[in-house]
């Protein structure tokens, strides 16, 4: 069974600057178990004691995996999966007393 993952620009140091990579398994728990056997260290890049990390968001075809069913959500052949890390910050706010 074949899964496209797209790699955010961040962990392209783990797939040799891929964008995107082909992994399989019947889960993303299974997908991720899968990478990581090809592209060391991404594993822990993206889970934490058994769940997604929390500033790492995981789409399946365009729907994010939290609401489907988390890291046990289930692939099939043909899926895409997209990982994005979460973004947050900004500049200060100039009327900020410092």
């Amino acid at each position: 069974m074949a899964i496209e993952v797209r790699i955010p620009t961040i962990l392209r140091t783990y797939t040799e600057d891929q964008k995107k990579v082909d992994g399989s398994g019947a889960t993303i728990k299974e997908l991720f178990a899968d990478l990581e056997t090809r592209h060391p260290g991404i594993l822990d890049r993206l889970v934490d004691g058994g769940e997604l990390r929390r500033f790492v968001n995981v789409y399946l075809n365009d729907e994010d995996v939290r609401f489907l069913g988390g890291i046990d959500t289930e692939l099939t052949d043909g899926d895409s999966v997209t990982i994005l890390p979460a973004v947050a910050g900004g500049a200060p706010d100039p009327t900020d007393a410092a």
